[in-house]
């Protein structure tokens, strides 16, 4: 079971340092506890622009867009590419193929990449040929594809990733108190002054820029998906539309806003996509037999009013805020 554990280490009244900036397409924000009161920006800038290079998609000259792009194998330069495929693979086996970083040419036709589709055009069939993590073969020195036309979208799992590099570059530097969030992605490490907990905010689903509830935060990583720009109303009820990579097809789901805790941050962040296509029930059967996995899960329920579900091990650290 994961709990915030207190951390007797933030009796110490030390100051504290904040700093922001963009990267991946987004935002970061970053505070720490340092006696020695250094600003670590210039190096976490450096660090997140070499992220970047590997797994940006954004990025005509990164590794993954090169693989992409190419028609075999690839020879890892960055060091972050096989620990994000390692655990994409952790994950895909996990959750059956809920998890499928593979998902590339099904994301782009149906309307979910960076370029707006009709999705009404595409041809799913013929592109699931290209889809599935069996398509690929890796090692700690490369990567291989069996078809050209298999590409890789590693964003529901990369950003939790370079959260955790983040954190291992402070730990390095002698920090173990520290709140690291890039794009909503967080991880919290001890506690702040007089023994406070990190507090992080779970966005309302269905009402922008307003908050459906808090965590408190202790030595564990945080991540929230929720597609905000594709549910739709049916019947008084709010879906969304998810891609199963296994099917390829457009599916609804009752969930909202699916948030998920653990000891890092790349792990939350790959459970928290699949779980999305899992739907609310195999979610909740798929939790109840995990001992490291926590998660809070908002839905709309058979009367069209939004529900909330929270695993037991991290139930009491969960505030929901009234909403009028």
């Amino acid at each position: 079971m994961l709990v915030p554990a207190v951390n007797p280490k933030a009796a110490r009244n030390e100051p504290m340092i904040s700093i922001s900036g963009e990267a991946q397409g987004t935002t970061y924000h970053i505070k720490y506890f340092d006696s020695q009161n250094r600003n670590f920006k210039l190096q976490i800038d450096s660090i997140l622009a070499d992220f970047d290079k590997c797994l940006s998609l954004y990025r005509k000259d990164s590794e993954i867009v090169a693989f992409n792009n190419g028609t075999g194998s690839h020879r890892f330069k960055s060091a972050h590419f096989y620990p994000v495929l390692q655990k994409s693979l952790e994950i895909h086996a996990a959750t059956n193929g809920a998890f499928d970083p593979t998902i590339m040419p099904l994301t782009e036709a149906l309307g979910f990449g960076a370029k707006r589709t009709n999705p009404e055009l595409a041809n799913v069939d013929s592109l699931l040929q290209y889809v599935g993590f069996e398509k690929i073969n890796f090692n700690s020195d490369s990567i291989f594809k069996a078809n050209t036309g298999v590409r890789l979208d590693m964003n529901g799992i990369a950003q939790g990733y370079s959260v955790d590099v983040v954190s291992t570059y402070l730990r390095s530097r002698g920090i173990d108190r520290f709140m690291v969030e890039i794009g909503g992605e967080v991880v919290c490490s001890g506690n702040k002054n007089e023994n406070i907990p990190w507090i992080a905010g779970i966005e309302h689903p269905l009402k922008r820029g307003q908050l459906f509830a808090t965590a408190k935060l202790t030595d564990l990583a945080m991540t929230t998906a929720g597609n905000y720009n594709n549910h739709f109303t049916r019947n008084g009820r709010v879906f969304n539309h998810i891609i199963n990579p296994k099917t390829g097809s457009m599916e609804e789901t009752s969930l909202l806003s699916v948030t998920v805790f653990a000891k890092d941050a790349m792990t939350v962040d790959g459970y928290d996509t699949a779980f999305f296509v899992m739907g609310l029930e195999a979610t909740k059967e798929f939790l109840s037999k995990q001992n490291h996995l926590e998660a809070y899960l908002i839905y709309t329920d058979e009367e069209g009013k939004i529900s909330s579900y929270v695993t037991n091990g991290i139930k009491d650290f969960i505030r929901e805020i009234p909403n009028p």
